[in-house]
């Protein structure tokens, strides 16, 4: 398979905070593209900006060389893909299909299944860094499926990301997603717990920051995600409702290991009382809330 350079046409799904700047992206790369999303006003600037809108997904992905989806859920992700007219019914043989949204490793595998048997190819590549990372083309991509085919979306994967990794078989991808999410979720408890610490303290946060930011305690979230509470934003560069999807899926899956997960069960925990309050449609650094509350 040989390597999809600019020119190709992609059939882009899903255009929520991440998918409308990938989607972006990839146009100022040279690609051309088809897009769907279930509410079209989401479609309007990648349409004003030369994109083509479909009206259902077998008419986004009919006669284009990749697919690439970033969805909601996994019912999302298996109706787009197995459903009735969907990807797997409607693509060309020898269609290359990327999907990027976070979901179940055995959903993945499904998929490449389902793939290989119409004579497409199939990868699994969710994606970490945000609304920042989607917007300046620096995400974090970890792959999934057969090697050939990964190699042949390099020039793709480089429109989209910084660092792009090569994880192994289908559901590869979505395993290494977990570990980011698990690592996520637990180290958004500390963040959060270390800004109350400051401001309880009497220290002035962002001062504070420029001592732990870069040292032992450095994170992404630390570096992006303190700095917005501190200013009282909870706008969000990744839904609570998603995260919380995102977390269940790995505690069902460290289940299936023989696996308890102690920091993220918490965490999770955490994110549903959120949810539950009517936060679920904040970002993730909204986690302050709840702790500052538990304090009050």
């Amino acid at each position: 398979m040989d390597v999809i350079t600019a020119g190709s046409k992609i059939a882009f799904i899903g255009l929520g905070v991440m998918g409308q700047s990938m989607a972006a992206n990839l146009m100022k790369a040279g690609y051309k593209l088809n897009v769907y999303t279930r509410t079209k006003f989401k479609a309007e600037g990648l349409i004003a900006a030369g994109a083509n809108w479909a009206d259902s997904v077998a008419d986004c992905v009919a006669d284009v060389d990749v697919v690439i989806t970033i969805v909601g859920y996994p019912s999302d992700v298996r109706e787009t893909y197995l459903g009735k007219a969907g990807v797997i019914d409607s693509v060309k043989v020898g269609t290359l299909l990327i999907d990027m949204t976070t979901s179940e490793p055995t959903l993945a595998e499904d998929i490449y299944q389902a793939a290989t048997t119409k004579e497409v190819f199939a990868l699994d590549a969710p994606v970490s860094g945000g609304d920042v990372g989607a917007q300046n083309g620096t995400l974090s991509i970890m792959v999934g499926g057969a090697r050939q085919s990964f190699d042949a979306a390099k020039d793709i994967f480089d429109a989209l990301g910084k660092t792009i990794v090569y994880q192994g078989e289908a559901g590869s991808g979505q395993h290494t997603k977990m570990a980011n999410q698990i690592a996520i979720a637990t180290n958004m408890i500390g963040v959060m717990e270390a800004l109350l610490y400051a401001r309880k303290a009497g220290l002035e946060p962002m001062t504070v920051l420029d001592s732990i930011g870069s040292g032992a305690a450095a994170s992404w979230s630390l570096s992006n995600l303190y700095p917005r509470v501190v200013k009282g934003d909870f706008d969000p560069g990744f839904f609570i409702i998603h995260f919380i999807k995102d977390m269940r899926i790995a505690v069902e899956e460290a289940r299936s290991m023989g696996l308890k997960l102690l920091g993220l069960e918490m965490a999770l925990v955490f994110y549903e009382k959120l949810d539950e309050q009517g936060d679920g449609l904040l970002g993730t650094q909204a986690l302050y809330k709840i702790l500052d509350e538990m304090n009050s």
